[in-house]
């Protein structure tokens, strides 16, 4: 099982990786959708518009579209969107920084985590990070489990700081 590594400050859930990149590199793990596609999603659409349209396919062929608003795009270092999916809708945050024994220090927010959700948005950030660092290490993506090792298995630490 992995371990739980998030927190919740202010109604915000954070997580943090290092990702044995340079910034630039790790920026591009974030944002290019061939690189996304290894261990999330993909894209489409023209960022320059401030919009793009996001599909999580490590959710499977039957995940919805979302519309991903780009709040923020501060390349190498931090990227603010708004994903929605009709009425729902999720601020999300990347920031990235010098780890301190090197590499880059992957930062990720999302504010305004409803209280009732945390149990497993939290679970659900860990495994897509995990497969982040999998992905950008040479690891088994495909390895890193949700059901075995995430939910539920992390969902009394989340409902805790809930």
């Amino acid at each position: 099982m992995a371990t739980p590594t998030g927190s919740v400050v202010g109604g915000t859930l954070v997580l943090t990786r290092v990702l044995p990149l340079s910034a630039e590199e790790a920026w591009a793990a974030v944002t290019e959708p061939r690189r996304l596609e290894r261990w999330i999603g993909t894209w489409t659409g023209n960022p320059g518009d401030g919009r793009v349209a996001f599909r999580m396919t490590a959710e499977g062929d039957t995940a919805p579209t979302e519309e991903m608003t780009i709040r923020v795009c501060e390349p190498p270092r931090r990227l603010v969107l708004v994903s929605r999916v009709g009425d729902d809708w999720w601020d999300l945050e990347l920031e990235l920084g010098t780890a301190a024994d090197g590499g880059t220090l992957l930062t990720f927010r999302q504010p305004g985590l409803d209280p009732a959700a945390a149990e497993s948005v939290g679970p659900g950030w860990e495994y897509y990070l995990d497969r982040l660092v999998a992905a950008e290490t040479g690891g088994d993506v495909a390895a890193v489990d949700f059901d075995r090792d995430y939910y539920p298995a992390m969902a009394a630490h989340y409902r805790a700081l809930g």
